[in-house]
């Protein structure tokens, strides 16, 4: 048997009340030329368990000390065997048809390097709306991509070597981490998206990771600094990335004045002003 077409990664934490089901969604899959592997990210619950009772003979279990989803998932991509790498977080559930359509566009769109899909959203059981904002998009994205992440990993299928080629996740990220790597890739390649809902959010739950650390903004920010210092980008680029820099610094640094916490408003004045000053620099005015 040769290697696999598709390697699947789901990184987990303390989720065996979810897990199985994320799983179930990953042998359910029409399309079957695929290697699971879960990361166990020093679970102290019944991960272990579930997963022996999910088949564990079809999946290559990664038991690892506690160190977060980015790092989870750079260590299942160091484990990947196949063609292309697909992450599923283990709240969340693809449809069957989730591989078979992704790679169905690949095949007609060989120079596509990345995709992603819509998403059904279920909050507490209940499916929801995701708002306008939220809208997904294909093609050069990077300008679009800058005020909140618009690609869920989940719905990603990527070619191993680009994520290889990046360095995959910044693992210094606890949260955010996908919106970091988003942006070094719109910065540089498109990306296709696929305009049907082939995966399932599952949100509003205790443990979710988006609610568990305050202030997103704050590891977005740390996002576009870095983005700024190291990544080449065009003119146009680095001054929308100075510009939502500015902002995004400039609603924190209020944020933090009105709290009377004025020691972190004024990191956040400082922030802010470098990325006027550079958005300045490149002929278009930004926020004071």
């Amino acid at each position: 048997m040769g290697l696999p077409e598709v390697s699947v990664i789901i990184p987990t934490y303390n989720r065996a009340h979810m897990l199985a089901d994320a799983v179930g969604s990953v042998h359910g899959q029409l399309f079957r030329d695929f290697e699971l592997i879960v990361v166990d990210d020093g679970s102290t619950d019944d991960t272990a368990s579930v997963l022996a009772a999910s088949g564990a003979g079809e999946i290559k279990v990664i038991k690892t000390r506690r160190r977060g989803v980015a790092a989870a998932r750079n260590i299942g991509a160091q484990a990947a065997q196949g063609r292309y790498l697909a992450f599923l977080d283990s709240d969340d559930l693809w449809l069957s048809e989730k591989l078979e359509v992704q790679l169905e566009v690949h095949a007609r769109e060989p120079d596509a390097l990345l995709s992603h899909t819509d998403e059904i959203w279920v909050r507490r059981g209940v499916r929801v709306n995701p708002m306008k904002k939220h809208a997904k998009r294909g093609g050069w994205i990077f300008e679009y991509s800058l005020p909140m992440c618009r690609i869920s990993p989940s719905s990603v299928l990527i070619e191993r070597r680009l994520f290889q080629e990046v360095g995959g996740f910044d693992e210094r990220f606890c949260v955010c981490e996908d919106y970091e790597l988003w942006l070094r890739i719109t910065a540089h390649y498109p990306v296709l998206y696929i305009d049907r809902k082939l995966i399932v959010k599952r949100g509003g739950h205790s443990d979710q990771l988006s609610g568990s650390t305050w202030g997103l903004d704050r590891f977005r920010v740390m996002a576009l600094e870095k983005l700024l210092q190291t990544e080449k980008l065009t003119d146009l680029q680095r001054r929308a990335a100075a510009l939502e820099l500015a902002r995004k610094a400039a609603i924190l640094s209020n944020g933090y004045r009105h709290r009377n916490k004025l020691r972190q408003a004024e990191k956040y004045d400082r922030v802010k002003e470098l990325g006027r000053i550079e958005a300045d620099r490149l002929g278009e005015s930004a926020p004071r």
